[in-house]
């Protein structure tokens, strides 16, 4: 089984979203696992949105990468700019994937009420649940 780490910068929102349709869609082919660069905690919005869609991430916790940086990966895949400048380079033989998604909480800052502010964590929700299907 493949070794698949999503990294972004604080592992609230994005990475986790990824980790959890890691786990869902490449059950029994990835061993999946997340991490930021600077940690933060798990954006609730996230974990709301990710039940909406039969995925809890609910035990999440936001982890360091530094937490793995003696794993052996065979995929790191930064979800964010940030991420993909400050990867650390002891990733060694991984293969390196980048794929910028939006920052919810950045686009639901402007929201006129919740529900608004939830669609545009659900439109990335969905944008990485496509993208995390394809990558095995």
């Amino acid at each position: 089984m493949k070794k698949i780490l999503f990294l972004c910068t604080g592992n609230s929102c994005r990475s986790q979203m990824a980790e959890g349709w890691g786990k869902k869609l490449l059950a029994g082919r990835a061993e999946v696992f997340s991490a930021g660069t600077n940690p933060g905690i798990v954006d609730p919005r996230a974990v709301k949105v990710m039940a909406e869609a039969g995925v809890d991430i609910s035990g999440h916790r936001s982890k360091s990468v530094m937490e793995f940086k003696d794993t052996a990966f065979d995929m790191v895949v930064t979800v964010c700019d940030k991420a993909r400048e400050s990867c650390p380079v002891w990733f060694g033989k991984a293969e390196k994937i980048h794929k910028s998604f939006q920052d919810p909480p950045f686009l639901a800052k402007e929201a006129k009420n919740e529900e608004e502010a939830l669609n545009h964590y659900r439109k990335v929700r969905d944008e990485i649940r496509d993208f995390v299907a394809g990558l095995i």
